[in-house]
């Protein structure tokens, strides 16, 4: 058994008031064992490491609910285009030429980052994902899979059988790490036909879907003019929400929508910056958690963002919705809920999310002793408006170091980075692209 002992101030997100200033959190193995102030470990509890960090936040690892993880290859490639354009002229005839290697490596390009900003778990979907399970499971971290399924594309029906083949394979596989959903696409790349299939398959196999919903104006008007109904009520008529769903984007909403989102437990994964940055709009998060809709932060892949920075997407969703409602709405701390404790309940995670006796210990460490977290009035503030991913000093999951000091130590970084500019530059020359 490994038994460590964390001396820091504690935010372990169990609820608004509760701050340990000068706290203490026991580990033994991969669980957590007691949170609280200085001293209030079990009796008994005798540590084979103490870390004494007492100008560190520890708090839960953030949570990552919607990513493209291996789009890492992608960054800077096609900025400053609209989704569709993006999309179809750039984005899938670049990804056409990925190899399962290059998948591989854009993988552990995104877990270097999110490692590095503090991100434990993420949800992903794409491509030849027992390569990005594996890069998972090198990496060490959390992370809830989902093959990317285009069913009015010619590849559909492989896909489909694919995915399948990765809950059979992997769902639960790492100690528990892993774990894997269903990923059609999007309502316009999906026919009923096909995402009734995908349904059946999920049910059979006792899983859930991750879905593209309502993210641009050309897919409301392209469903609209389909089937006569928003993206969310033509989903809910196939059937398609009941079960654990976790819809991304969820920008263009109608009042009724977002009804049907809450009476069927309909989770959300909203990507500020990546909504953002393509034009896709600004999701109406305000009304969709006033309903009782969980909803969890995404950051989308690398090529629409630019980065993986969960701080960087909180400190853009609060301001979003800011501008949008008026400045009271989505204070810092309902901010962080959704970076952890809601990013949890999106994936379906029940021991992750809080630090708490008898969850996973999934954490990390803020480095708070620098100029920009002076004065020190409010942490959820501060981790809100004004951290970043280079403030992360540690990081753990299940029990084991990740991150400490800021140095990773389950993947090599070098030669990460290096394999990743190799091959993209390879495939992007085909483009003309340098």
């Amino acid at each position: 058994m490994t038994k460590i002992l964390i001396h820091a101030m504690v935010l372990p997100m169990t609820g608004a008031d509760a701050f340990f200033p000068q706290g203490e959190i026991c580990i033994e193995d991969d669980k957590i064992v007691s949170v609280g102030v200085l001293g209030s470990a079990p009796a008994g509890f005798e540590p084979e490491r103490i870390l004494e960090l007492p100008n560190d936040v520890v708090m839960p690892g953030l949570i990552n609910t919607h990513t493209h993880a291996a789009m890492t290859l992608l960054r800077g490639y096609a900025d400053d285009l609209p989704l569709m354009p993006w999309l179809n002229e750039k984005i899938w005839p670049f990804e056409d030429k990925l190899t399962d290697e290059d998948i591989y490596w854009g993988t552990s390009l995104a877990l270097c980052e999110m490692i590095r900003s503090g991100t434990t778990t993420m949800l992903d979907m794409y491509a030849s994902m027992d390569q990005v399970a594996s890069a998972v499971l090198l990496a060490g971290t959390r992370a809830v899979l989902s093959r990317g399924l285009i069913g009015n594309g010619p590849n559909g029906e492989r896909a489909l059988q694919e995915n399948i083949e990765l809950v059979r394979r992997y769902h639960g596989t790492g100690d528990g790490r892993l774990s894997i959903m269903f990923g059609p696409h999007a309502p316009y790349t999906c026919s009923a036909d096909y995402l009734k299939k995908v349904k059946v398959e999920a049910d059979r196999l006792k899983v859930g879907v991750h879905i593209h919903v309502a993210e641009t104006q050309d897919e409301i008007n392209i469903v609209r003019e389909q089937y006569g109904k928003t993206p969310v009520q033509w989903l809910d008529e196939l059937g398609l929400f009941s079960g654990h769903v976790v819809a991304a984007h969820c920008v263009h909403l109608t009042a009724q929508d977002i009804e049907i989102l809450a009476r069927q437990n309909v989770c959300v994964a909203h990507n500020a910056e990546s909504n953002m940055k393509l034009s896709s709009g600004t999701a109406p998060i305000t009304e969709l958690r006033a309903k009782g809709v969980v909803v969890g932060l995404g950051t989308d892949g690398a090529s629409s963002n630019n980065n993986l920075d969960l701080f960087g997407e909180m400190r853009s969703a609060a301001f979003q919705q800011k501008l949008r409602v008026n400045s009271t709405v989505l204070p810092a701390y309902e901010v962080l809920e959704m970076a952890t404790v809601g990013g949890a309940q999106t994936l379906g995670l029940e021991d992750v999310g809080v630090l708490a006796p008898g969850f996973k210990a999934d954490l990390i460490t803020i480095d708070m002793d620098q100029p920009h977290f002076y004065p020190r009035f409010s942490i959820p503030a501060h981790l809100v408006y004004a951290a970043h991913a280079g403030d992360v000093r540690t990081v753990m999951v299940d029990g084991k170091f990740l991150m400490e000091d800021r140095r990773l130590l389950t993947m090599d970084v070098g030669k990460v980075c290096q394999e990743t500019e190799t091959r993209a530059k390879r495939i992007a020359m085909d483009f003309n692209v340098k």
